[in-house]
Parts: C-alpha cells; sequence; structure tokens
C-alpha cells in the first residue's frame, strides 16, 4: 500500500526526504512544513509546503506526520497527529522525559495511527551480518563491548538557538548523539541492568553535556564502556562487540556504523570458516532512512517489524539513568519506576 506523507521540519527532514523519493512504492511525500518557507520550498521540488501543521492534519491522503522538530515539540505535535488518527513516525529523542512517554502511549492507545520512533541506525549490512550469527548461535553469551561515539562540533553547529540548550534540545550529546550507538548495543547485548556515568562540558561553552563516560552492565551479566565525544578530531562511531565465540568489530562511519559489512573473528579458528560463510551469505537490506522506512511500511501492512514505543521507552530510562548517575554520583537501575526523581524530566532542576 501506498501512503501519503506529511514532514514537518525541513532540517534532517531533507535526509527523510531523500529516503522517501528513493521508496515511490511505498510513500508518496505531500507536503513539507516549516515555519521558515523558503527553506521548506528549498528541498520541495514540487511538493506542497506550508507553515501550518493543521493542513497535514487535515489532509484525508496525508496518512503518515513525520515529526523532525526541535525535541521539546515531539510531544504535543505527535498527539495532535495520533487525534487525527495519523501514523507517526518521529525523529529521536521520541520524546524528553519518561512522563511524556507515558502521555504518548495513552495516545497511542486511543488513536487508529501507530508511532514509529527513528533509529535507522539498526539498518544495514552489519547488523544484519550479526542477527544471523545471533540466530543461529555461533556467537554465544555477550561478554564485553567497547563504544566510541566521537564526533567533532564546533560553535557553527549550535547556531540555531536551541541546540545546546535544557530547553531546546533537553540534553547534550547523550541524548543526540550516543543514543543511536546505544540501541545498537542493546540490539545485540540485550536489556541494561544497571547505570554508571559521569558527563562533562569540555569542546563548547553550552549548557549541557558534550562528553561522557558510562559503564553498563546488561541484564546477561556483560560489561560495556561508553566513551562519548563531540571534541574529535573528525566523526565516528565504533562498537566492538566481544562474545563468547566471536568478536564482531564494526565500520567507523559515523552516521552508518551497520551500513557496509563488519569484521567477526572467531575465537577458535576452526569455526571461522562457519562465520564467515554465515557472514557471506547474509542480504544487503536498505540502509539508514530508508531501511528503517521500508520497515515501517511492511510493519503497517502486517507483514514486518519496526522499532516498537517499548524500545524508545526503554532509551529514555537509559537516558534518564545516565544524567541521575552523573548528578548523584550513584549507580542506577533500569528499567526506571515511576517514582524514580527524574521521571518527569532528566535536565538539572535549575532548567526545569
Amino acid at each position: 500500500m501506498r501512503r501519503g506523507v506529511g514532514i514537518i521540519g525541513a532540517g534532517i527532514g531533507a535526509e527523510h526526504l531523500t529516503a522517501y523519493r528513493t521508496l515511490p512504492a511505498l510513500f508518496q511525500v505531500r507536503w513539507i512544513c516549516d515555519l521558515d518557507l523558503d527553506r521548506a520550498v528549498g528541498i520541495a521540488d514540487g511538493i506542497a509546503v506550508t507553515r501550518n501543521i493543521s493542513d497535514l492534519l487535515e489532509d484525508p491522503h496525508c496518512d503518515v506526520i513525520d515529526i523532525c522538530l526541535p525535541p521539546h515539540l515531539h510531544l504535543p505535535v505527535a498527539c495532535d497527529a495520533l487525534a487525527a488518527n495519523k501514523t507517526v513516525i518521529c525523529e529521536k529523542p521520541l520524546v524528553t522525559s519518561l512522563i511524556e512517554m507515558d502521555k504518548l502511549e495513552a495516545a497511542d492507545k486511543i488513536s487508529t495511527g501507530r508511532v514509529f520512533p527513528v533509529f535507522q541506525y539498526r539498518n544495514g549490512l552489519g547488523m544484519s551480518q550479526l542477527r544471523a550469527l545471533l540466530a543461529l548461535g555461533l556467537t554465544g553469551n555477550g561478554q564485553v563491548a567497547t563504544l566510541e561515539t566521537h564526533w567533532s562540533r564546533d560553535a557553527d553547529y549550535y547556531n540555531t538557538g536551541w541546540r545546546g540548550t535544557w530547553g531546546g534540545e533537553r540534553g547534550g550529546a547523550v541524548v543526540t548523539h550516543a543514543i543511536h550507538i546505544h540501541d545498537l548495543l542493546t540490539q545485540a547485548f540485550g536489556p541494561i541492568a544497571t547505570v554508571q556515568a559521569r558527563l562533562a562540558t569540555r569542546v563548547n561553552p553550552i549548557e549541557t553535556d558534550d562528553c561522557a563516560a558510562i559503564l553498563l552492565n546488561m541484564q546477561n551479566g556483560a560489561l560495556v564502556t561508553s566513551s562519548v565525544t563531540l571534541g574529535a578530531a573528525g566523526d565516528h562511531s565504533r562498537l566492538r562487540l566481544v562474545f563468547e565465540h566471536l568478536t564482531a568489530e564494526s565500520d567507523l562511519a559515523a552516521y552508518a556504523p551497520a551500513a557496509k559489512s563488519w569484521r567477526f573473528t572467531a575465537r577458535r579458528p576452526e569455526m571461522q570458516s562457519r562465520v564467515n560463510a554465515v557472514v557471506a551469505a547474509a542480504s544487503p537490506p536498505p540502509v539508514g532512512f530508508a531501511g528503517f522506512l521500508t520497515d515501517v511500511s511492511n510493519a503497517l501492512d502486517g507483514t514486518g517489524q519496526a522499532v516498537t514505543l517499548q524500545e524508545a521507552r526503554a532509551s529514555l530510562e537509559l537516558i534518564t539513568a545516565i544524567y541521575a548517575s552523573d548528578q548523584t554520583g550513584c549507580p542506577q537501575n533500569l528499567p526506571i519506576q515511576s517514582d524514580h526523581p527524574l521521571y518527569d524530566g532528566w535536565q538539572p532542576k535549575e532548567h526545569r
């Protein structure tokens, strides 16, 4: 089934639009909505543009609302779309607190629409190879892992008025950059049990964090370190996942570490040929946003799965735990319960 789409926000929305245009049999973008009409027109190439979200919500042929706005605007726009029985695709972080997540889940339950959080880094050959090895039991249990989100952001990046602020982004590198690599970790190692973290602002004079050192204990007993900075010489992301029977090493591409083939090294040399055969047989899926949107289409048609609200909640619980650990100096247990002091937001008290 081909579905009509309205994109709200012509910033990262431009990348979404590029992906939609590779999938003409699945989606037709009908609207680009942005307060800056010139920016909307600049990417529209004949698509209708508007400043008014209501134009999208009132269009009976607009089935999907794709939210590409600053994080503090996600919840009200998503709830309005669900009230209009539209399907929602929404950039990360899906919402900016667990209490907001409760409200979104409640809106989702009474709507005929659905919500699909964006985690496009999952879509690529490397993750397909790893999933094939996991499915056959060739990895064994996860043991330890190291994650690196080492990117470069200078002052120009923050000239939006909302980036790097608690009011606009509702967080720093932990929320806006490392969220993807932590999602990939849970795809490989399963749920997180406890979190210890230290955050710092060392690269640019902003309100929020731009560096982090995080220790994660997984429910399966594995130990993981995650290193985050926006002050690196260039941009790269890296996962090194040590399993019982093999070690997996990702590509270094900052925005698509799972797009290309990964390196898988068996602990026992006699097992390497079988690992190589499984890796070679893995089919290259659509990558990035195109892969994510293909998953959304399949999920709506009932023929596949895409990112779920439960997985988005887990990512928000991790963010909450990271900020709570940094603010208190104490480890935090997951999942986060409703009586947690930061359930209504992880921002420092002076910024709430």
